[in-house]
């Protein structure tokens, strides 16, 4: 089972996936800027599962 299914038709309109991306890259930089660095870590490595699972590893439209 994965964490992230791309295949789930929720993630099919690209402007979804990019919010869902931004969300925990936006709660790293207020965690950092309250100095709490652990839940900025945290935060910001749940934006990179989504980044490579959404993004880097999206299929792409065959031609």
């Amino acid at each position: 089972m994965k964490l992230i299914d791309p295949e789930n038709p929720f993630f099919q309109p690209a402007w979804r996936r990019w919010v869902l991306i931004l969300i925990p890259f936006a709660w790293a930089f207020f965690e950092t800027s309250n100095g709490n660095d652990v839940w900025a870590y945290l935060s910001a490595a749940i934006g990179g599962i989504l980044v490579y699972n959404l993004i880097l590893t999206w299929p792409k439209p065959e031609d």
